[in-house]
C-alpha cells in the first residue's frame, strides 16, 4: 500500500472489538469478518486488489491475526511509509515492510500466525427502514458526547411534515441527566460535500443501542468524510465508512431488546426528558 498509514487506521478502527481474526485474503483483495466477544456486534471490512499499488494472490488463503500484535508493529511505520505485506503458502508468518518516501530507510517485521478457528456469517442486504448518511466527524462527536451521559442511546430518524428532509435523533436517559441530538437533512454544494447530511425514511424507526459500541465505531472517522447509518425492525443498524478507492468497513449492531416493564419505564424517562 503506497498510503501505509491507511492500514494503520484500518486495524485501530477494529481491533477493540475483535483481536484474534483471519484475514481472507484473495485475486480480488483482503477481507476480514468478525464477532466482539459477546456476540452483540460484528465488525467486517474488505479492501479491494485495486486498493494496492501492487497486489498479487496466487491461491486464496486465511491469515489469522492478532490484531493487537499488528497494531504494535505498524506503530513502527512512519507517516509517509509504503508498507509491503507478504506470506508464503501455508506460512507462520506474515512479513511487513515499511519504507520512507525517500526510499533510503526499508524497516522489516515478522508477525507471527495463529490458527484460529472462526465462522463466517452470510450477511444479506436487508431492507432497511430508513438510511442516513452524515459527516463522520458529526457522529462522532455526537455519540462521544451522549456518551458522557449514559450507556445507551435511542436513535429515531423520522419524516418531517411539510419537508424533503428527515432528521434523525440520538437521545440518552442517564443517572446523570438526559441529553439529546436531533440532525435535520441538510443539502450540500454535491453528493461528495462533507456537510450532506442525507436521509431516506421509508418507515420511521426508534432503536436502542449500546453506546459503547457506537463509540468504539467512530474509530473509524479518519477514514472516510462520511459515515451511513441503516436501521430497520429487528434488523441489527449496519454503520458503513466508505474509504475511498480502497475498499470500506462496516460494522453491524444489534439492537438492545426490552420486556414491557422496561419499555414503560424508557417512555416514562423520554416524557420526562420532553417536559
Amino acid at each position: 500500500m503506497a498510503q501505509g498509514v491507511l492500514l494503520k487506521k484500518l486495524v485501530d478502527a477494529v481491533r477493540e472489538l475483535c483481536r484474534e481474526v483471519n484475514w481472507d485474503v484473495g485475486p480480488t483483495g483482503i477481507s476480514m469478518q468478525s464477532m466482539d466477544s459477546s456476540h452483540v456486534c460484528l465488525a467486517n471490512f474488505s479492501l479491494t486488489s485495486e486498493g494496492f499499488e501492487l497486489f498479487r494472490c496466487d491461491r486464496p488463503g486465511s491469515l489469522g491475526i492478532d490484531l493487537e500484535n499488528l497494531a504494535k508493529i505498524l506503530k513502527c511505520s512512519g507517516a509517509g511509509d509504503s508498507i509491503t505485506m507478504r506470506a508464503a503458502d501455508d506460512g507462520d508468518k506474515l512479513t511487513l515492510v515499511f519504507e520512507n518516501e525517500s526510499r533510503d530507510r526499508v524497516s522489516e517485521f515478522d508477525l507471527k500466525l495463529m490458527s484460529i478457528e472462526s465462522e463466517h456469517l452470510g450477511v444479506s442486504d436487508a431492507d432497511y427502514a430508513a438510511t442516513v448518511t452524515m459527516p463522520s466527524a458529526e457522529y462522532q462527536r455526537i455519540v462521544r458526547d451522549l456518551a458522557t451521559i449514559g450507556d445507551s442511546a435511542a436513535i429515531s430518524v423520522s419524516s418531517d411534515e411539510g419537508s424533503s428532509n428527515g432528521s434523525i435523533k440520538f437521545a440518552v436517559y442517564g443517572d446523570v441527566g438526559n441529553a439529546s441530538v436531533t440532525v435535520k437533512g441538510r443539502d450540500g454544494e454535491g453528493p461528495s460535500d462533507a456537510s450532506l447530511v442525507a436521509i431516506d425514511v421509508e418507515e420511521s424507526v426508534s432503536l436502542t443501542f449500546g453506546l459503547r459500541y457506537l463509540v468504539n465505531f467512530a474509530k473509524a472517522t479518519p477514514l472516510a468524510a462520511s459515515v451511513q447509518l441503516a436501521l430497520g425492525k429487528d434488523l441489527p443498524a449496519r454503520v458503513k465508512y466508505e474509504i475511498d478507492g480502497v475498499g470500506d468497513v462496516t460494522y453491524y449492531l444489534a439492537p438492545k431488546m426490552f420486556d414491557d416493564d422496561q419499555d414503560d419505564a424508557d417512555a416514562d424517562a423520554e416524557e420526562e426528558g420532553a417536559d
